[in-house]
């Protein structure tokens, strides 16, 4: 088996797009992996070709061997584009690997550990702001609106949601997101108790719509330095959420905001590798670590998990890709022993399901089969349908 072609492909996502890496062998075997460069990525593709000229005519089966050979080429431009483009043709070489052999990636892994993983709702309410008309949902515009949300999580069968901080102070309902420049408040990115009420407001209307059983996530990204990410824990302590999400690069401020709060800390999703981890868990910075498949490549996402055991934290995916992202997300959760509860955007494009065929979900919980690889299927024809529009 030698590896035939490398061919990267694109869809358009509405307000992204998605990115698509297919490898195929000459006996007609298919990998495929997602990627992303919508989000502070872009020249993404162009890195992974030039990185995959020298893989064809490879037998892609020894994924580790290749990798190696990888990272030893570009040792002098570690992380970064380079990791993102290692991961994704890491990925679809583990997925070519599962296919030859006929098992689930999972397996291929010593897993599956479980079969069935809890989600949680992501973005809840995010996407509703500004791209509701894209979806054909409902947009979220008041407060009364996010109670309602919290109701239709709870009755569409999920346990969980993730929000991001919403603000209807304007004329247009915004997403506050200081910490990429997408709003006022950068590049000091301080809080203030006009939006430490504004952030207690949508968690009470979150609390009084999803119930007293739904969990309760807040994603507060970038948006602050070390004494707003403190504030903010404050302020949310009587919605007893199940984290609190934000990142740092820095581990020992990331350790004092968890001594600091009462609610546990999900962080490090904009990590790549076991050194970049390694000294948040020797700091006990975090509750929950949270590892991005498509940036890491589940082979390194799987190291991370296991020396994140040895400091007894369990493991989360970054996963607000696609239906394939999602897919390879839940075969790291269901081949690792320390799984949390796993990421899932339910708002989406009418087109997701087309492009890739749908995970099975069964009462907010995602239910692995024992299809080959990362158990979906691709449709060019789809993708081709919805070229990307930039």
């Amino acid at each position: 088996m030698r590896i035939a072609r490398i061919e990267d492909l694109h869809c358009d996502a509405g307000w992204r797009t998605w990115s698509f890496l297919k490898i195929t062998t000459d006996d007609g075997v298919v990998g495929w992996s997602e990627y992303n460069e919508s989000y502070g990525s872009r020249g993404l593709t162009g890195v992974i070709r030039k990185l995959a000229e020298p893989l064809v005519g490879m037998d892609p089966r020894p994924v580790e061997r290749i990798t190696a050979m990888l990272y030893a080429m570009t040792r002098q431009a570690p992380g970064g584009l380079i990791q993102q483009a290692i991961a994704a043709i890491e990925n679809a070489l583990v997925d070519v690997k599962a296919r030859a052999l006929g098992v689930p990636v999972a397996e291929l892994l010593c897993g599956p550990v479980r079969e069935r993983l809890r989600l949680y709702w992501s973005h809840c309410g995010s996407y509703r702001l500004s791209h509701a008309a894209a979806m054909g949902r409902s947009p979220v515009r008041s407060l009364a609106d996010v109670h309602a949300l919290g109701q239709e999580v709870r009755e569409k069968g999920f346990t969980a949601l993730k929000t991001n901080i919403f603000c209807f102070d304007r004329g247009a309902p915004y997403m506050y997101q200081p910490g990429f420049a997408r709003n006022d408040g950068w590049p000091e990115l301080n809080v203030d108790r006009r939006l430490l009420g504004i952030i207690s407001d949508q968690m009470a209307a979150f609390r009084e719509g999803a119930g007293a059983d739904v969990d309760l996530l807040l994603d507060l990204n970038f948006n602050f330095k070390t004494e707003g990410y403190l504030e903010v824990a404050r302020a949310i302590e009587p919605y007893r959420l199940m984290w609190l999400e934000f990142d740092s690069f820095d581990p020992q401020a990331l350790a004092v905001i968890r001594r600091g709060s009462r609610t546990p800390i999900a962080s490090c999703e904009s990590l790549f590798g076991r050194r970049q981890f390694r000294p948040f868990l020797d700091a006990r910075a975090m509750d929950v670590a949270i590892v991005d498949v498509p940036w890491n490549g589940i082979l390194e996402g799987i190291k991370i998990a296991a020396m994140a055991d040895d400091y007894e934290v369990n493991c989360a995916p970054h996963n607000f890709y696609g239906h394939l992202s999602t897919m390879m997300s839940a075969h790291f959760c269901a081949a690792i022993p320390n799984f949390r509860i796993m990421e899932i955007d339910i708002d989406d494009v009418p087109w997701k399901d087309e492009v890739v065929s749908p995970p099975v979900i069964e009462a907010g919980h995602l239910v692995l089969t024992d299809a080959p690889g990362w158990g979906v299927d691709v449709n060019e024809a789809a993708i081709r349908a919805h070229p990307p529009k930039h």
